[in-house]
């Protein structure tokens, strides 16, 4: 069984490119890479050529005579004579090139002489670039994947776009969706959450049709990525890594969900530890939301990198390292305002990562005033607070009513219930939170419309 994803449309866009650069796919482990490219492989090519370097070791040196396609293609061939490649008909795929991170050298010889198509792919990329001689710049292109968001869990679940674009043209139209619509994708978003997105995790609840055996794989995910943290970190480091990645379940279920170094050992300061989270960060295992300096535009480099909070990029990851008490809850009661509602701003976090969406967060300095998140249109910051249910949202109408944030006029509540505007307000369920960038970047289309302007 295939799980349709996003990089599939991707994909095909790159090879009906007639300039196209090799691809380099990035992405933590597990989240689908190598099934989607042979995928597409199988589909567009005559041959493929699969060499996985955490597999098939006897592949490490194929660089040392060289990094041009002649040489690569001989060292290949040297070692396996019954592979064969065919200009124009031919894709050679590269996996786990972080066990190999030094073969992205060669890219730039493949793009020169231009008789195969090249896709590499690999996990912890982010960290294992440090370690390659030249990456190829200007002569590859790249890709992040991610676990699967609600959009390609709902192409898991049999729905087609028909349902997404009906989601959103209730959110511009701002018109409520049937209660009995309304419930029934709460009902798949609980499921969503539970689950998470790892494509192992989704399709053994598709094909079994319920819960069983998926809490194991996630707990197997976890443990793989802690090995993978032992495996390619060392000493000091290794263990500072270890201690950030499990105190981030701890840290989330505080009233002040901050991320604190001090917490993480004893005498712990933020310049021994900031290059573990970003270690963390770059492999694409977490999130780091970090606190504006001030809610205004523009948001790049607004912010104080020493006051932060860590998310995981699967929620249903975060879920898996929950103590049984708030698993039961959760599972049994449907609650997912448990865990002082971490979860809640966990949900919109993955959401807003997958659609590349910076994740920024403000609190003031010996107040009340805070919010969540922010997006951005052409013109306005738009803070984005999350509810468990359908809370007063103060520090939100704060926002828009001073005249202290002339860049804030309207906001977003993300909330339980159904699809609403009020006050300035624009209410949206939990499960519309995969779709909050298109609709940031309507109403930036609007405005361009009525007066001309460009969105920079």
């Amino acid at each position: 069984m295939y799980l349709k994803r996003h990089i599939d449309d991707y994909l095909r866009d790159w090879k009906n490119d007639s300039n196209r650069r090799p691809l380099i796919v990035k992405g933590a482990r597990q989240v689908g890479k190598t099934e989607s490219i042979l995928h597409f492989a199988d589909a567009n090519y005559d041959h493929c050529i699969e060499i996985n370097f955490v597999r098939d070791k006897k592949f490490l040196g194929i660089t040392e005579d060289g990094y041009s396609a002649e040489s690569v293609i001989k060292s290949i061939t040297r070692i396996d004579p019954s592979l064969t490649f065919v200009p124009g008909k031919t894709l050679i795929f590269f996996d786990e090139i972080q066990a190999n991170p030094d073969i992205a050298t060669s890219l730039k010889f493949f793009k020169t002489d231009g008789r195969y198509d090249v896709i590499c792919s690999g996990s912890l990329l982010g960290v294992s670039y440090r370690q390659i001689e030249s990456n190829s710049v200007g002569y590859k292109s790249d890709y992040e994947m991610d676990s699967m968001d609600f959009h390609e869990y709902l192409w898991a679940l049999g729905y087609d776009d028909e349902l997404v674009e009906d989601i959103f043209s209730h959110m511009q139209s701002v018109e409520p969706l049937s209660n009995s619509f309304h419930e029934l994708m709460y009902s798949r978003f609980l499921d969503y959450v539970i689950l998470g997105g790892m494509p192992a995790v989704v399709k053994q609840f598709v094909e079994t049709g319920n819960f069983g055996g998926t809490l194991e794989i996630q707990r197997q995910i976890i443990e793989d990525y802690k090995e993978d943290i032992v495996k390619y970190t060392k000493g000091l480091e290794q263990a500072r890594i270890l201690n950030v990645f499990n105190h981030i379940p701890v840290q989330l279920g505080k009233d002040n969900k901050k991320f604190q170094i001090s917490k993480v050992a004893r005498g712990a300061r933020f310049k021994d530890y900031w290059g573990c989270i970003d270690w963390l960060n770059r492999a694409g295992i977490t999130s780091v939301c970090y606190c504006m300096a001030s809610p205004e535009l523009p948001l790049k480099g607004n912010y104080d990198e020493k006051k932060y909070k860590i998310y995981f990029r699967d929620t249903g990851l975060l879920i898996a390292q929950l103590d049984d008490e708030v698993q039961y809850d959760l599972r049994a009661n449907k609650n997912l305002g448990t865990y002082k509602g971490a979860i809640y701003e966990s949900i919109v976090s993955e959401a807003m990562v997958k659609a590349d969406m910076p994740l920024l967060y403000y609190k003031k300095e010996n107040s009340t005033l805070e919010m969540d998140f922010f997006g951005r249109t052409i013109k306005n910051l738009v803070p984005i607070e999350v509810k468990a249910g359908d809370a007063h949202a103060r520090s939100l109408k704060t926002m828009i009513n001073s005249r202290s944030y002339p860049e804030i006029e309207w906001g977003i509540k993300i909330k339980r219930g159904n699809i609403g505007y009020e006050n300035n307000i624009y209410t949206f369920p939990h499960y519309c939170s995969f779709l909050l960038k298109r609709f940031l970047r309507s109403k930036s289309e609007n405005k361009v419309n009525q007066t001309g302007a460009n969105w920079k």
